[in-house]
């Protein structure tokens, strides 16, 4: 008998019969290869496509895929792959990496970055299921790169309009923070020292803002994105 059927087991010790535990499959990543040069994809399509847990697709199929892996420079081919693939997440294999083209790449969907040196199957393999999984993963230099680019868009760019880098400001924050907490409008303006018609404008620009239903669904945001 085959462990996969989920047939009773007659050797079960209580009389009772067992079943044994079907495995679940899962479907395959989405993905698609994107080079300029045909045989460079050729290469990646070799060396990916007999991988299991992978199927293979065209950038513009209907379904689309769930990740894109592109051999590119930091460049407008970009915008090209985000426009073909715009809800796939990006990994990118290149040795340009300045800060500027960096910061389009993440525009663009960029989770996962590869320098061409360090492209093998296995890596390109780990760097598929990171991207797929939502995890980041860029060197060490280009991390440290990008940190100290968003302190400097915290405090040139964000501070200054009272934003925060989650996109919302302190006190919509601090306003969706006291909702979790129980409060009611009253009770929200009297800790903040506002009026409950501006607690209330407050509460109606980020609804509006971020296309959310109501308070309930505000809090449920706020928590899911880890902002409270």
């Amino acid at each position: 008998m085959s462990s996969r059927s989920a047939w009773a087991d007659p050797a079960a010790q209580d009389g009772r019969p067992k079943l044994h535990a079907v495995p679940v499959r899962r479907p395959a990543v989405r993905v698609s290869l994107v080079a300029t040069d045909p045989f460079v994809r050729a290469g990646l399509v070799s060396e990916l496509r007999e991988k299991p847990g992978l199927h293979l697709v065209d950038a513009q199929d209907e379904a689309g895929p769930d990740v894109v892996v592109a051999v590119a420079d930091l460049g407008p081919e970009l915008r090209e792959i985000a426009e073909k693939a715009p809800d796939a997440r990006l990994v990118l294999i290149t040795d340009q990496t300045r800060p500027a083209q960096l910061w389009a790449a993440i525009e663009h969907g960029l989770l996962v970055l590869v320098p061409r040196a360090e492209a093998t199957t296995a890596r390109l393999l780990r760097a598929i299921a990171d991207a797929h999984q939502g995890r980041g993963d860029l060197p060490a230099e280009q991390l440290g790169s990008l940190l100290r680019g968003l302190s400097r868009l915290q405090q040139e760019v964000l501070a200054p309009r009272d934003l925060t880098l989650s996109g919302l400001s302190r006190r919509e924050t601090e306003v969706l923070r006291l909702l979790a907490n129980g409060l009611d409008t009253a009770e929200i303006a009297a800790a903040m020292t506002y009026s409950e018609r501006t607690v209330k404008n407050i509460l109606h620009g980020l609804l509006s803002r971020l296309g959310l239903r109501n308070r309930t669904h505000a809090v449920a945001y706020a928590l899911r994105e880890g902002i409270i």
